[in-house]
Formats: structure tokens, sequence, C-alpha cells
């Protein structure tokens, strides 16, 4: 009988795909660190935006996953490259005119413009770590400041002095003809300013670890690479903190693929061994365009969490990583009905099919059961309808529909039902646009009305949406989804819309003819009527 181990062994899942990549690096011998090392990174330059939080999702899925194929232990870290300089000012926060005046500062001493933390790098990690707190990732937060300025960074500080030819060979490919006349893959931080400097460095002294070059005033200073004085390029940094962390894994957008080989170089130059890598695409806003920290596009994981559970936004990180994805509020409906489609199938499926599983991934093999007896979608049109302005409005619904169900029996459900009127209220409602029926839509509507008056049968969603199906056919309705457009466009407002026998079932069937003749009275579509 196939375990769930055995089909993770050959699962297509892309958790699994990528661990036995990762596994595949110690298949003669265990690392001799003694785990293998998974890592995030994060450029604190804005507060963190979802796309951050897909990355640790991801990787921690894939961490997931390799725990379940073998024994070495394992380690995530999360990397804040906090001692880059501040090179613009985000949009998106308060006194931009007082960080204007620390650009290109490191992040750690530019001064927190909310005024909350001892400076904006400090600030920004702090939302970092609140909201991967949230989803109870487990992982070892790590400053880059910190690690320059202790001396964690030192001996590879000092191997990049030895390799600077062999660096900056790599790294001038790479560069236009003009940077290249002013390119070092060293930033010394001036003693003066405090400011990260770009300029050219006139002397690497390897046998000292030091670098010469002239300050902001036109002064020739020397400085140690080591003890925070100096910073590597953040392409070179990429690469000399791979060999310096010993790291197995890391994933970075797509706007990173072109440097990996870049990346892979420099550590291999630096003595280390170039990770596994997985690349995935990027987060898009509505417009269609990368969202950014300094923007504030797209939604954040606060603006998701308004609306649905941690487990729907998960889900969404978990679908299709090698493709674009716009980051909408109008996907979150979707993600939360398809997230609990997956959790009711798993129980009966088979260890090759649970593997395939997203919550298997999202959950890390310990999956709950779904209490939504009612979706999503059918929550958000029942607050249409209902008038609803609080979730208790909904409960007198769904405790028809399902009497077996109470917010104590089934709080994911009664969680979702606040999420859908807050949802409703937010985004719904403003936009909902109801019309009046064509003369065709009017006869199969009345039929439907008549029909549901002359019911005497329980409220069973299977046997209503059979006799909604029939009308529809019996009126001509070719393809039939015109006819539930219909329905969803004239009673609901929307384009789209649930099973509309469940939704019968659950607001009740003479609520539901009411609401039909209201529309059909042009009550409904208002201006629609004049």
């Amino acid at each position: 009988m196939t375990t769930l181990r055995d089909a993770a062994m050959t699962s297509k899942a892309w958790p699994f795909e990528e661990a036995r990549r990762v596994l595949k690096r110690y298949e003669k011998k265990d690392p001799e660190k003694g785990f293998v090392l998974f890592e995030t990174g994060y450029g604190p330059s804005g507060l963190p935006h979802i796309g951050t939080f897909g990355e640790v999702a991801r990787t921690t899925m894939i961490r997931r996953a390799f725990e379940m194929i073998s024994d070495i232990p394992t380690k995530l870290i999360c990397f804040s490259d906090d001692m880059d300089g501040m090179r613009k000012v985000p949009d998106n926060v308060p006194n931009t005119d007082m960080l204007r005046e620390h650009l290109q500062k490191p992040l750690t001493t530019v001064p927190d413009p909310f005024g909350k933390f001892d400076s904006f790098g400090d600030h920004n990690n702090a939302m970092l770590r609140r909201f991967l707190d949230t989803f109870g990732f487990e992982y070892e937060f790590i400053s880059a400041t910190d690690y320059y300025k202790s001396g964690k960074f030192d001996a590879t500080l000092l191997r990049a002095a030895e390799k600077y030819d062999a660096i900056m060979e790599v790294m001038l490919k790479s560069l236009r003809e003009e940077r290249q006349q002013s390119y070092s893959c060293f930033l010394p931080i001036s003693p003066s300013t405090g400011r990260v400097l770009y300029v050219p460095i006139k002397n690497v002294d390897a046998r000292n670890g030091t670098i010469t070059f002239d300050d902001e005033d036109g002064q020739e200073l020397t400085l140690p690479v080591t003890g925070g004085q100096v910073k590597l390029q953040w392409k070179p940094d990429f690469g000399a903190r791979w060999a310096a962390l010993d790291v197995d894994f890391e994933m970075y957008g797509k706007d990173h693929s072109t440097n990996t080989p870049i990346y892979d170089r420099i550590c291999e130059i630096l003595g280390g061994k170039k990770p596994e890598h997985f690349t995935y695409e990027l987060f898009l806003d509505q417009h269609g365009q990368k969202i950014s920290k300094s923007k504030g596009n797209g939604l954040s994981i606060d603006e998701w969490l308004t609306y649905a559970a941690t487990e729907s936004l998960s889900y969404f990180m978990y679908q299709k990583p090698k493709t674009a994805k716009r980051m909408h509020f109008d996907v979150i409906p979707k993600a939360v009905d398809e997230y609990h489609q997956q959790l009711r199938a798993y129980a009966d499926q088979t260890p090759e099919q649970q593997a395939a599983n997203p919550v298997f991934h999202i959950h890390g093999g310990n999956v709950p059961e779904s209490d939504m007896v009612v979706p999503f979608q059918m929550l958000l049109n029942l607050a249409s309808v209902a008038g609803a302005s609080d979730k208790d409005g909904l409960w007198g619904f769904i405790r028809r529909y399902a009497p077996e169900a109470t917010p104590e029996t089934h709080p994911g459900l009664d969680q979702a039902a606040g999420f859908a009127v807050r949802y409703f209220t937010d985004f719904v409602a403003p936009t909902r646009s109801f019309r009046l029926p064509t003369e065709v839509e009017r006869r199969a509507m009345e039929e439907l009305a008549a029909r549901l008056a002359a019911w005497d049968q329980p409220a069973d969603p299977e046997a209503l949406q059979s006799m909604v199906f029939a009308i529809g056919k019996d009126h001509g309705f070719e393809p039939l989804r015109d006819w539930f457009a219909a329905l969803y466009q004239v009673l609901l407002g929307a384009d789209q819309g649930p099973r509309f026998g469940g939704f019968i079932a659950l607001y009740g069937i003479d609520e539901t003819r009411a609401l039909i003749e209201r529309a059909l009275a042009g009550e409904l579509a208002g201006d629609a009527l004049a």
C-alpha cells in the first residue's frame, strides 16, 4: 500500500519537486553544518507587502515537503538587507520631508517616520516579523546590520578583498561601459555623513583587509572592510551571503532571474556552493503593474486578512507560482471557496492525490476539516439580498439551511460570515448594478416564481437546482449559462453568483419568490425602470 511519504517521493507537486532537488545535494553525505538551510530575503526599503509573505509561505511549503522526504534537520532564516542605503523616499509613509534628509544612509540609521522604533529599518523589520508571526511561520530573523557590525560577515568580507579582482571580473561583464568606470563591489559608509557611497575604490589591500577611496568632501580615506564600515553592493551581497551562511535554497522573483549566474559565481569565488533556486513570477496590482514596497500598490497582508482567513491567502500563494498573479480584492472570494473545496476533498483522496492537494502543503500534512457548509460566495449573495449589517443577520438563514451549525460548532463559518458582510459592504454594494429582465427572461422568471410558490418538497439544493435548470432549458436559453447570468444580474446586481439552487435553499423559498416579484416589478433596478 502506498504511503504518503512514498507518494511524496514521486509527486509532481512543485514543493516536492523542489524538495527533492535540495535533497539531492546531500545524497552522498549530510551537511556539515548539521541542517539544511532555507533562506528568504527582504529589502526593508518600504513597508512589507504581500509578495514578501508569498516568498516565506512558499519556502515554508518546500521546507515542509523536504521534512516529509528526509530526516535531515532544517532551518529557515529570513534575512533583512537593512544596511542598504535608502535610495528613495516611499510614497506611503508619513514625514517624507524628514526622510529626504537621510537619503543614501543605511536603513537602520534613518529615523523612523512613524516615531515608534529606533530607525526606519527597525520599523519595517518589526512589520515583517509581525505578519510572519500572524501566520505561525517558524523562522529565524537575521539583520544585515547585525551581521556586518558584529563581525559575523568579517571572514567573508576579508575573502572578498582577497578575491576582489575575480569578483570585479564577473561584475564588470554585466555593466554598461559608463558604469564600469566607477563600479566597485565594496560600498564604504562615509564616516563624515553616514551615507552609503557609490564611489570608485582607489585601492584594495587584501593583506590588511582595507579599501581606499575619496570621501564626499574629497578627503582620501582608508577603511577596514570589516566591522560594518563597508558593505557589499547588492548583487555581490547576494552571493556572499550564500557563501557565508552556507545557504541551500532560496527563491526570488523573476526580476532577479538574469542575475542568478552572477550570484552563483560570486558564491563560488568566495568558497561556497551555490544553492538551489526557484524563480517565481511577479505579483501585480489591479492595473497589471508590479507590486512595489515604495508605492504601496496592490493588496497588503492586513487588507487580505480584513476580508478572509489566513489559509485562503496561503492557498492563493500555492497556486501556479510560475504564473504572474494579479493581487486585487476580487481574487479573495474565489480563493476562499477553492481552499475549502480542497479541504473537503482531502480525507477521501489517495496518498498520491493528497500529496498534490494544496491543503497538504498549507498545513504541513496536518489538514483540518472544513466547517464551511455555506460557500463564501453564497454568503456574499445572502448579505446582499438580506441587507445584513453584521454576521448575526446571516445566521438565521444559515441555521435554516444547516440546522446543526452554530457559531460555536462552526467557528470558521462564523468568521467567514463576518468577513462576507464586511466584503459585501466595502466592495460589492458600491458596484452592484441591477437591470430589468428581457421579455424572454421575464417569462422564465415568472415561471420560476410560480414553481416556487407551488413547491411542497424539502428545500433540497440539488432538487431546486434541477428545477431552475429545467426552466432555463424550457425557455430556450442557449447556452444555459445565459439563464443563470440573467438571474444574477436581475436579482443580485452581479455578473456572477452561486449555484442558484443552493442560494434558494439558503435564502428561503418564499423569500426568493418575493425577491423575483420585486425584480419583475422594477423595484431592484431603480433607475433602470425610468
